[in-house]
């Protein structure tokens, strides 16, 4: 049985719990959804069925890795127009599959960036295999997205002051120079870039430049 880590540690971070992965799978035939089902249950996944496109955009959001099979021929709207609308919402990996498989359309779905490309019937191994792989993109990706979450939310609890520190501490600045930037004293300075480091839970100045840049913070090359 497939499996995947529990949790992550990022530098600077706490362990992340990762939630089971869940199995998206919109198509219209019902036999081909309940296979699906079973596969993915047999697996130690979580699927959740849809009939259509309409059906798949109008469910609850998650937070776990996931990944999506669809359909490319699809009563509604099709898988290429499904893909290009959360393309720019959601990492989420898409595997295409379909029954009349053609060069062109696969070639746009890989271009548009599809995990895989599957045409029916597919063997189960190659299936598994293709799930796999996915759900292992999107969960670098979930890890990701939550370690920026928790960054954002210390960042948060910064004063103006030390997130002025901040600032300027981690483009390179000595203590002395981010003192004269902001007409304060070198001792107060200290005592500002100790509680960053504190707040932001930065083991050593490296550890505060690697979140910073995280977080899009404009950083000094060689911290």
């Amino acid at each position: 049985m497939s499996s995947m880590n529990s949790t992550s540690r990022v530098s600077g971070s706490s362990p992340v719990p990762t939630p089971k992965p869940v199995v998206f799978v919109v198509d219209d035939d019902i036999s081909v959804r309940e296979s699906l089902e079973l596969l993915i249950r047999n697996e130690g996944w979580d699927p959740l069925l849809f009939e259509s496109a309409r059906d798949f955009l109008a469910r609850s959001s998650t937070t776990a890795p996931s990944c999506l099979i669809l359909d490319v021929h699809l009563p509604d709207l099709n898988g290429l127009d499904l893909q290009r609308q959360i393309s720019s919402e959601t990492s989420t990996p898409i595997i295409f599959i379909t029954g009349f498989g053609d060069v062109p359309t696969s070639v746009k779905a890989m271009k548009a960036g599809a995990a895989e490309f599957l045409t029916k019937p597919f063997d189960d191994t190659v299936m598994i295999g293709a799930i796999s792989s996915a759900l292992l993109r999107s969960q670098a990706a979930v890890e990701i997205d939550s370690v920026r979450r928790q960054l954002q939310n210390r960042f948060a609890s910064l004063s103006k002051r030390e997130r002025e520190v901040m600032t300027l501490v981690v483009q390179g600045l000595m203590n002395k120079q981010v003192g004269g930037d902001l007409d304060i004293s070198e001792i107060t300075v200290k005592a500002h870039r100790g509680r960053v480091m504190d707040k932001m839970r930065a083991a050593t100045f490296v550890d505060l430049v690697n979140m910073a840049n995280n977080l899009g913070m404009r950083t000094t090359s060689k911290p």
